[in-house]
């Protein structure tokens, strides 16, 4: 079906921005162990309904070769299926999953993801390191008093160990360090002997992945430091129940800890009151970790949190439906760092807002995600010029997918990058195929409306452009001018004839 529309006209009306629901679910994969997090919103408060928590150990199955072990994979699938069956009632706007350190390192050719998501029945997404650490800050502030104090966040995940600096509820410098419960309790103690030497060397490699940040946080001037997570309550639990710290975790409590430890000496024989016993394999290595931590920090004191990642994720869920979505912060500040000519920008989201419209339903382009990313696209695909004017599709391309990007997960970030890089000239599949297979066609039909929309704006005149016609069904395209329009203007001819070539390339049928 065609429709007549201006470039003034926005937003379809069947955009996901109306969503609005009452309960969110947030699902974190992490490296020793998954959970699911279920809240309602009662007017402005947000009240947990329901959590669910499995021992999956997924960094346990990462082999020497980045793949990951028959057995635990499937013990993480069963989970999933087990998640999956919790989130039915729930609309798929309002969930949001995503996989941490083991996800990141997985190297299959994205089998595992695959599977995974499969099994769970959502889009899981792959988020890096630092969009890990200012996730967990959000958690984190969230549960504490209001207040612009500035705040040392310490995360011990089963892979990876997260560092945030932070004031109020923003957070600053953020890092993610290879270390975590799992891995360092594999690596040092694997044969589940723990011996002082091992603990020594434990606590001296952790401090050595620390060295290359410890100068910032130590002189960050932060007023509390805040642990989160499984590692740091698990130690809390057992300091507090022994009677060794009446709140938080001090650094005599974690020493008496480690006494504790040692005298044990071996993994089979600690006996903790406080203690559950799926933590005690991977507790030496947090132990270890957060001890550096401490030394290396110069802490006294730390102030335990029941909010993490998950939490975070909760919110941001909340904050999307809102329409309060830090990813447009995010695309703004780069725009105007990399210098990016806003008034053209405008001009091509409009056009490529009002051509989306007219093509949502035909082209299954319906969710509130692809009219963002289609205008986010607009927005930054000039950035690469900041680099060179030769090839600058390709310098904004490299940006995106490597830049951090507060809000977006790997693929977002891959998806942006792939939109930039395929604005003009060839249209390259390989930026498409190296998406997760839910958004290769999505990415494709959204570029072919961004190049369209760029084409029309090329002489960048402030002029406004005439009235569309766009059809399509499939990988047909046609557009309609005004009667005589083209006649009028060769060059847009000339150029929409270069267009066809290669958007056939690319699978497309371009008539006009």
């Amino acid at each position: 079906m065609r429709q007549r529309l201006s470039t003034d006209s926005i937003m379809g009306t069947e955009s996901a921005d109306s969503f609005e629901t009452a309960t969110y679910a947030a699902i974190d994969l992490g490296s020793n162990s998954f959970h699911i997090v279920v809240g309602r919103m009662d007017k402005d408060r947000l009240v947990m309904v329901d959590r669910l928590r499995d021992s999956v150990r997924l960094g346990e199955g990462l082999q020497p070769d980045k793949s990951l072990d028959p057995a635990v994979a499937q013990r993480a699938l069963d989970c999933l299926e087990r998640f999956g069956q919790r989130l039915r009632d729930i609309p798929p706007e309002a969930v949001r999953a995503v996989g941490t350190n083991t996800m990141r390192r997985i190297n299959d050719g994205g089998a595992f993801l695959r599977s995974a998501e499969q099994a769970l029945g959502h889009p899981i997404e792959i988020i890096s390191g630092t969009e890990e650490a200012r996730l967990v800050y959000l958690g984190v502030a969230h549960g504490l008093a209001a207040g612009n104090e500035t705040r040392l966040v310490i995360d011990i995940g089963g892979g990876s160990t997260e560092l945030i600096l932070g004031q109020g509820m923003e957070p600053g410098k953020r890092d993610s360090l290879y270390m975590g419960c799992v891995s360092m309790s594999r690596l040092m103690f694997s044969d589940g002997r723990i011996t002082e030497d091992a603990m020594n060397s434990a606590m001296l490699r952790a401090a050595l992945e620390v060295r290359p940040v410890r100068q910032c946080y130590r002189s960050g001037n932060w007023e509390r430091a805040v642990g989160s997570s499984g590692t740091i309550r698990s130690i809390r639990s057992v300091v507090k129940t022994n009677g060794w710290s009446e709140e938080g975790i001090t650094a005599a409590s974690l020493k008496k800890l480690r006494k504790k430890l040692l005298k044990a000496g071996h993994i089979d024989n600690i006996e903790l009151d406080g203690l559950s016993d799926e933590r005690r394999p991977v507790f030496p290595g947090g132990i270890a970790v957060l001890s550096a931590l401490f030394d290396s920090l110069a802490i006294e004191k730390l102030q335990v949190s029941d909010m993490a990642l998950r939490e975070g994720l909760l919110y941001e869920l909340i904050g999307y439906s809102r329409h309060q979505d830090v990813r447009g912060r995010t695309v703004e500040s780069l725009a105007k760092r990399f210098g990016a000519d806003s008034a053209q920008a405008q001009r091509i989201e409009m056009t490529a807002t009002a051509l989306l419209s007219q093509v949502a339903r035909g082209w299954n382009l319906t969710q509130n995600d692809h009219a963002h990313m289609l205008g986010w696209a607009c927005q930054l695909h000039e950035i690469g010029l900041s680099i060179s004017h030769s090839g600058f599709h390709k310098h904004g391309a490299y940006i995106l997918a490597n830049a951090d990007m507060p809000g977006f997960s790997r693929p977002q970030q891959a998806m942006l990058a792939a939109m930039v890089y395929n604005h003009r000239r060839k249209f390259a599949e390989g930026a498409l195929r190296s998406l997760p297979e839910y958004l290769q066609e999505p990415t494709r039909r959204l570029t072919a409306l961004l190049r369209l929309s760029v084409l029309l704006h090329r002489g960048r005149s402030p002029d406004s452009k005439p009235m569309l016609y766009l059809d399509v069904e499939k990988s047909r395209i046609r557009v309609s001018f005004p009667d005589q329009w083209l006649d009028d203007h060769p060059l847009t001819r000339a150029e929409l004839e270069q267009e066809a070539a290669y958007l056939a390339n690319a699978g497309f049928k371009l008539r006009f």
